[in-house]
């Protein structure tokens, strides 16, 4: 199951989210070497982790270790793409209470790529269940150009912002990706969950204060 946390129950998952914040930095920092803050050496933190954001979790459900995780943030008010990185976008920056950003989707270094694979698709019907449940219609996201086959093959209605540009080397791209009522049976169907992925009926509809 994937658990919606937000500022109101974050105590409650504090262990859980202090390691994502150090698998972040794992992938992020350590792997992928980008160039974003580490706080006390350990944790991935920047200025979005704050409590407006809403992290959803892939947990162990024996443990509750982290095994995937993925950040929302409201574009309504401060997020990465429109304040960092709104030249990535042709025309203005999508913003809105129904535009939220997806950033920090990330797995536990470690698993086998099947069980990768696994959480990463638990993640995405997620942010579907989620969208639909709390009145998103569309989502915003940067990503890599290598990975863009990957994610147009997750199922997503995805259209780009505007053309990619060199950033630290590599060339990344705004997207954008439409939420429908169509979106979670097509889904469901491709990934072959029957079952809603998220927590309780009050996770899925719990937004952050």
């Amino acid at each position: 199951m994937v658990a919606v946390v937000t500022a109101a129950n974050r105590p409650d998952h504090a262990t859980t989210v202090a390691q994502m914040h150090r698998d972040r930095k794992a992938v992020f920092v350590d792997t992928l070497k980008w160039n974003i803050p580490v706080v006390d050496e350990e944790f991935e933190m920047d200025e979005y982790d704050t409590e407006a954001a809403v992290y959803l979790i892939a947990e162990d459900p024996e443990t509750g270790c982290h095994l995937g995780s993925v950040r929302l943030v409201c574009t309504s008010g401060p997020h990465l793409l429109g304040e960092k990185f709104g030249f990535l976008c042709e025309g203005d920056v999508p913003v809105g209470d129904d535009v939220w950003e997806i950033t920090r989707l990330c797995t536990m270094p470690g698993l086998t790529p099947a069980s990768a694979l696994n959480i990463r698709m638990q993640l995405v019907m997620a942010l579907v269940e989620y969208a639909l449940a709390n009145g998103i219609k569309r989502y915003t996201m940067m990503t890599h150009t290598a990975y863009l086959s990957t994610l147009l093959a997750v199922g997503w209605d995805i259209e780009p912002l505007g053309m990619p540009a060199d950033i630290e080397g590599q060339p990344v791209g705004a997207l954008e990706i439409s939420i429908s009522p169509e979106t979670l049976p097509r889904l469901r169907q491709l990934y072959g969950f029957q079952r809603p992925v998220l927590g309780s009926g009050r996770e899925r509809s719990a937004l952050a204060a």
